[in-house]
Order: structure tokens, then sequence, then C-alpha cells
């Protein structure tokens, strides 16, 4: 008999499965269940993007497309990019097609890293950095970011992390689980901190169209910033394009260089299909992008005023499409609170240590479900607080 704890990966058996798994599997076999929990848009993907993907397959378009992708899309990610938020990448040199946004930071983290390398990981964030780090031999340094400070990273955060081992910042704003972003008068202190280092930055921009009362600001527009950035992004939120499994990385090109010797040998190359979908999305889904943000608003501003008028302490969320709130008064810790809101009223949320321990205290509510589903969830969860 083999024994496995013998033959695989330490480093992969010390990696701790993703707490959100962990908490789903406790909804199996559970059909009274409204459910909070999926960071999935509840939209199709809008019909002319799904056309033009269906019209690349009747045109026989299903070939391997270049490593890096078609030409034509990363083109019109980089007009996109310019003409959203004012930063200009060659589509010859500096963008790679990938497969989801979670494969960007992959390769981003893997072209970065050698073993022993610190990674400053914001927190709480979303579940993968802090193991893809690992995986690469790196040490992730977590810093666990503030309610008071609107869960925003301060420059003073950053300058107490940073050692001579340093080689990461990984940035994820606008925030999944809290909803947190970052303006440009919040990015600036900390731009100025990595001026003059070789620290580069990681920013996480997969939900860069979900901002609501301020637009989007990328800290690759900032002086001295582009060439230190590595941005990865893509579109499964803005688009509802989750299953297309599509996303981009934007680089300097000697970095860029290096990440696709990693997508070559891994993937070789993103759907081809799911390539010319992004194509029309690129060029002609700016209206889908602001109905869906408007609907997101307005789910947002009604989940955010439900959860305070039944008495429960709510950070005012200014993106992606959470809430999460702070249940600490309540006496029991996120994975009991959930577990017992759970069995005793059927509604599923997830417990911000999910997030990392800097969640204790808090849940995640999703608000990408009908209002109607939104409502039967807070009025079952009104009853729990009775």
């Amino acid at each position: 008999m083999l024994d496995y704890s013998k033959i695989l990966s330490g480093t992969v058996q010390d990696i701790k499965p993703s707490g959100i798994r962990k908490f789903f599997d406790l909804l199996n076999g559970r059909d009274d269940v409204i459910g909070l929990t999926v960071g999935q848009p509840d939209f199709v993907t809008p019909w002319h993007i799904r056309v033009a993907a269906i019209e690349s397959l009747e045109k026989g378009k299903t070939y391997y497309t270049s490593n890096s992708g078609t030409i034509e899309l990363r083109t019109a990610v980089s007009s996109y990019m310019k003409r959203r938020f004012g930063v200009e990448y060659d589509p010859g040199k500096e963008v790679i097609m990938t497969v989801g946004g979670s494969e960007a930071i992959d390769i981003a983290m893997r072209a970065l890293i050698s073993p022993g390398d610190e990674v400053i990981i914001v927190q709480p964030a979303f579940v993968c950095y802090a193991p893809i780090c690992s995986l690469c031999g790196g040490v992730p340094v977590l810093v666990n970011t503030k309610e008071e400070n609107r869960f925003k990273l301060t420059e003073e955060e950053l300058r107490a992390a940073i050692t001579p081992k340093t080689k990461l910042l990984v940035l994820p704003y606008p925030n999944n689980p809290t909803g947190a972003v970052m303006t440009r008068e919040d990015l600036e202190p900390i731009a100025k901190v990595l001026w003059g280092t070789d620290i580069m930055v990681l920013s996480d921009e997969i939900y860069c169209e979900l901002t609501y009362g301020r637009e989007h600001v990328t800290i690759a527009s900032l002086e001295g910033m582009r060439e230190r950035t590595i941005i990865a992004s893509g579109f499964s939120k803005a688009y509802a394009m989750t299953g297309w499994r599509l996303g981009y990385t934007l680089a300097p090109a000697e970095v860029t260089k290096q990440m696709l010797k990693i997508h070559q040998y891994a993937i070789m190359c993103a759907p081809t299909a799911s390539q010319y979908a992004a194509i029309e999305a690129m060029e002609n889904g700016d209206e889908d992008v602001r109905m869906m943000r408007d609907e997101y608003d307005r789910r947002r501003l009604y989940m955010v005023g439900v959860l305070r008028e039944i008495g429960i302490q709510c950070f005012d969320p200014e993106g992606a499409f959470y809430v999460f709130p702070n249940i600490s008064k309540f006496g029991m810790s996120s994975e009991e609170f959930c577990k017992r809101l759970l069995d005793e009223q059927g509604v599923a949320i997830v417990p911000g240590t999910a997030f990392g321990e800097s969640g204790e205290g808090y849940a995640r509510l999703s608000y990408a479900y009908s209002v109607n589903h939104i409502a039967k969830a807070l009025e079952r969860i009104r009853n729990f607080i009775s």
C-alpha cells in the first residue's frame, strides 16, 4: 500500500482547501436553502456576444490561436484600457489572453516569485493569492486591513510590511469580499512608497467596471507605476461571462515575455470561441455593462439598507457585488454564525474567515441575485437575528 503522504508534494499538502468550498460542502443535499454565496452574475451573457461566438463556430474558427491570443482581441483590450482607464499597452508585446483572471494571477506570480521571496497580500481578499505564492516557493506576508479605514491598504501598513525580501504587492481592488475600492488619492501614497524599490505590483482588477458613484482608477496610470505593475483582469464579472473562462494580463514587454513562456507550456492558448465573443464585448458591450452595473447598484443599496434596518452593522461597499457586514456583536465566530443561519433558517452566506483571519467577525453576502431572491434571504436573516 503506497503512503501517498510521502509521495505527494509537501507544499501542496500543506495548503488548506478553500474556505469558500469548505462551507459549500455543507449545502450538499439541502433543497430548502436560499443562497447568497455565489460570486457570479445572475445575468446571461448578452446575446450579441453569444452570437459572435456562434458565428465563429459556424465559420469553422475552431483552431488554436497564437499563444497570446488573437491580435484582434489584444488590440481591442488595449483600446478599451486606453479609453476607459487611461493606460496604453502594446497589443503585440504587452497583452496575453488567459484562461480566466485566475490564470492571469497564476502566471504573474510564477513569473516573478523565486523561493524565499516575500509577497505582501492585502486581506480580507479572494482566496487564491497566498496558496499560489506558496506553490511558487514564496512567503505570503498578510496585511490585515481594517473596517475603520474602509478596508483600504494604508501607506503605514505597507511600509511596515516591506522587508529586503519583498518582491511583490498584491493589490485586489475593487475588493472581494469587502467591496472596498482604492481611489486615486488612496493609491498615490502607495505608489510613492514603492518608487525607488524593485517591488512589483499585481493589481487584480477583475471588478474594475463594477464601481458605484466613482470611476475605477488603476494604479498603473499613476506616475512611475506602469513599469512595475501587472494588471490581471477578465470578462467574467463585468460581461457575465464566467463560463467562457477568459482573462488577460497587461504588463511591460519584458515581464509579458516571461509570463508567456509559462502560458505556452501550461495552457497553449485561451479558448478560441471565447476570444471572438470577447472582441464583441470589448467593442460593443459598454451599454450591457452599464445596465448590469445599475442593477447591481440597486441591489446593493437595498441589501445594505435592510441589513442596517435589522440591526446588522454594514460597511458601505463601493465596488464588486458583495457586502461584508460586521456580525461580531452576536457573540459567535463567523463560521458558527453562518452555520447556525444555515441550519436554523436555510440561508447560506460565507464566513469572513474564508477570506483570511482578518475576516473573523464578518460574513460575505453576494447581491449577484434577483431582488426577490435577496428579499427572501434577508427576511430569514431578520428572523434569525430576532
